[in-house]
């Protein structure tokens, strides 16, 4: 008895996680992205990167593949231009 005791122990463990929460846009609240993915867009560009310039993930920002595969394209094209800047500098560095 005491052994399969033991078992039952060890698999409630396993199974109870620790999963981080990440907020995510729920997926019924997703509107299809309407407009054009352009570089000179800076606007829309700044809605796609987080404040310390990293472009935000496909899971979180809600577009789809090729789109982000696009966005993406675009904000490293920005940056080479110099419209968009490659870290935010008003962060103080650590």
């Amino acid at each position: 008895m005491t052994f399969s005791n033991r078992t039952l122990k060890n698999k409630t463990s396993q199974t109870q996680r620790i999963i981080p929460i990440i907020q995510r846009k729920s997926q019924s609240k997703l509107i299809p992205f309407q407009g054009t993915i352009d570089y000179k867009n800076i606007v829309l560009l700044r809605k796609f990167i987080t404040a310390e310039g990293k472009i935000l993930p496909r899971r979180i920002n809600g577009l789809t593949a090729k789109q982000q595969r696009y966005m993406a394209k675009a904000i490293k094209n920005a940056r080479m231009i110099g419209l968009l800047p490659f870290i935010n500098k008003s962060q103080p560095s650590q």
